[in-house]
């Protein structure tokens, strides 16, 4: 330093100075920046003595966090008492909620496809009419007192776990299902109807009325004077004359006139053209949906039972008992109750189960329909108390919200209403395979799709059909059970013929899945527009083709564009075709006799095809027509002399249907 003329002393001062005009630069950048030169925290405070603000304090530290975890236990205790120890809860807000909104916040709602869904009064009567049978035993004649059963119910429109283990759709197993049986001596059948009531077991012995016996008369020669005469003095009487008579016919002016007639210058409306149908929608490709049934229960007794025949099991039915024990004293409902099942579709499977049920109660005194509880499905799997949904006006009849997505088969519908109603499984068999001939039955139902069914209760062989009726849309088949002289047993429409057609509609096993139909379309490999000849039902490669009918091989081969190809002639002048098998049947070759629902070939994709099918075809005297909707020909009709007899059965069953349950009627039963 001292090279440059400046001693040591003041190079020192010299840096002393540049160093605090640095930290003064420094402190004033922080003040503008909004920050301070403090110094650093330190836990140098006295025991004992209050910290400087820079100073840490481990007891106030300590006493912050335990002040927090007390009032987190506290709290967590409150909650804990108010749901009165309840540790699960619902995290499906919507399960709930009510799938029917408010008539208020339907209006607001304008939301595409926010729609009100239409709810449907569904009925479901099971009653017992009892008749007296007459039956020949040992040579004598017994009268005794058989009852039937009565099925009067809409058809399910919605599948649930009571008919998750039905058989698969099958055409053959119909086949099978629906043919004739033979009837023994102890079977009832062919009831003829008397109006007399009857207690217990009567014995009848008839014989000869002896020559000398002469009745006495039951009207005497005063009486039938005075009949005499009091009809013509009224006939004649009050001056009636020549050409006017007395008749018991209501006044002509009753004040009723028919819609469309106009009389006096009066004004007449006509109704045209007016149709009251629910709003639905095509969801073939749709998932499964929500919808609310409404569940009135008739009489006491356990609330296990209408639950079992409303998509509970056992299993779920459990799960609800133990969640309800709670809030409800006994698992027993009184008469008038209400159940609101609320159905949605389960995770992995396709079907639905029950999401939610909530419980009502008549009022002893008002009658008024109270809530009593409600359990909902949480996401876990299990039931815990719910809160209540939203009210509604209970109507008369029980109803079901009508989901188009949750609409089943005409086969799963059928089945799934006849378990609802404990019809046994193989009467149930019975009822799709007559009505497979004429309704396609995987289609989807309607609402307000109905079925009918009678049959005998307590007899040695057990439950026997004896009447069905299916309602699909407005149009109603009817089949009633009886047996010909011969002694078998089939079931005839009022016409007297069967419901078995000579041909089946889908003749591949399982019925396949409708890939395309008859008629023109745009030919899916050509591009071009032409006649498609026949219906062709997708199905996996190798499932079984059957014949249609009762007919003979004509060809057995390959075919051009159809590939390996079967046809089939039939009676009076009916055809079949089955192309684009994958094989054909061992020992199926021109000149071969077939039985409907023998197997003839396999499913394949051979000739011009894009993927596993079978493209059947109807041929009428040598024209195409469509397999799904030509009109086939009965398979067996009633013989004339018959007929007569048949008239008086299906009149005798049609009075069993319309009269009022726990009637007493009389009938007579001929072996």
């Amino acid at each position: 330093m001292r090279a440059f003329g400046i001693d040591e002393a003041s190079a020192e001062a010299y840096v002393r100075h540049r160093s605090s005009s640095s930290e003064r630069h420094r402190s004033r950048l922080l003040s503008l920046a909004g920050y301070s030169d403090e110094p650093a925290l330190t836990l140098q405070s006295t025991e004992g003595a209050h910290p400087n603000g820079r100073e840490l304090s481990f007891s106030w530290l300590v006493g912050t966090v335990m002040t927090g975890l007390t009032s987190v236990l506290l709290m967590g205790a409150a909650l804990y008492v108010s749901f009165e120890g309840q540790d699960t809860f619902s995290t499906a807000y919507e399960a709930l909620q009510l799938i029917t909104k408010p008539a208020e916040t339907v209006a607001e709602s304008q939301v595409k496809g926010d729609r009100v869904r239409p709810i449907a009064q569904t009925r479901s009567e099971l009653e017992v009419v009892e008749a007296s049978i007459r039956e020949i035993v040992d040579g004598r004649s017994i009268i005794r007192n058989q009852p039937f059963v009565r099925i009067r119910a809409t058809l399910a429109t919605a599948a649930t776990t009571l008919s998750g283990d039905i058989p698969n759709y099958d055409p053959v197993a119909m086949i099978d299902a629906s043919q004739p049986v033979v009837a023994d001596g102890d079977d009832v059948a062919n009831p003829d109807i008397y109006g007399a009531e009857v207690d217990g077991e009567v014995q009848i012995k008839t014989a000869a009325l002896p020559a000398t016996y002469v009745p006495a008369p039951a009207i005497s020669d005063k009486s039938a004077s005075a009949f005499v005469r009091l009809t013509v003095e009224n006939l004649f009487a009050e001056g009636g004359g020549e050409g006017e008579t007395a008749l018991a016919y209501a006044a002509p002016d009753t004040g009723v006139r028919d819609l469309g007639i106009v009389t006096d210058g009066d004004v007449s409306g006509v109704a045209e053209n007016v149709s009251v149908l629910p709003k639905t929608k095509l969801a073939e490709q749709a998932g499964l949906g929500r919808s609310e049934r409404v569940v009135t229960i008739r009489d006491t007794g356990s609330l296990k039972e209408p639950l079992l025949k409303n998509g509970f099991d056992t299993q779920t039915y459990d799960m609800i008992a133990a969640t309800l024990k709670n809030v409800l004293q006994s698992t027993n409902v009184p008469s008038g109750a209400r159940l609101r099942i609320l159905m949605g579709p389960a995770r992995n499977s396709q079907t639905l189960i029950p999401h939610r049920l909530s419980i009502y109660f008549p009022d002893p005194k008002t009658g008024e329909i109270k809530h009593a509880a409600t359990a909902a499905l949480t996401d876990r799997g299990n039931y815990v108390l719910g809160l209540e949904p939203p009210k509604i006006e209970f109507p008369e009849e029980d109803t079901e919200e009508i989901n188009v997505n949750n609409l089943p088969s005409v086969y799963r519908s059928i089945w799934e209403t006849a378990r609802k109603h404990e019809v046994p499984d193989a009467i149930t068999s019975r009822i799709v395979a007559m009505f497979a001939y004429d309704v396609d039955l995987t289609k989807k139902i309607a609402a307000g799709d109905s079925i009918d069914i009678l049959e005998t209760d307590g007899t040695s062989q057990g439950r026997e059909l004896l009447y069905v009726a299916l309602k699909l849309g407005d149009t109603i088949r009817e089949l009633y059970r009886f047996r010909s002289d011969d002694g078998s047993i089939e079931f005839y429409d009022p016409a007297g013929e069967t419901g078995k057609r000579f041909l089946i509609r889908r003749p591949v096993k399982g019925g396949g899945r409708l890939a395309s139909r008859f008629g023109y379309r745009v030919h899916p490999i050509f591009k071009t527009r032409k006649l498609h000849t026949g219906a062709d039902f997708a199905s996996p490669l190798g499932t079984p083709i059957y014949a249609a009918g009762d007919g003979v091989i004509d060809r057995a081969q390959w075919v051009s564009g159809y590939g390996k190809y079967v046809q089939l002639t039939h009676v009076n002048g009916y055809v079949t075709a089955y192309g684009h098998m994958s094989r054909i049947a061992d020992g199926i070759k021109p000149g071969v006799a077939v039985r409907q629902g023998q197997v003839i070939g396999y499913v394949g994709s051979t000739g011009n095809s894009t993927g596993n099918h079978l493209h059947f075809e109807v041929r009428v005297n040598g024209r195409p027509v469509d397999p799904l909707s030509v009109k086939l020909p009965r398979d067996k009709a009633l013989p004339a002399q018959s007929q007569a007899a048949f008239a008086q059965t299906v009149a005798q069953i049609r009075d069993l249907m319309q009269r009022p349950s726990g009637a007493l009627v009389a009938a007579r039963h001929e072996p």
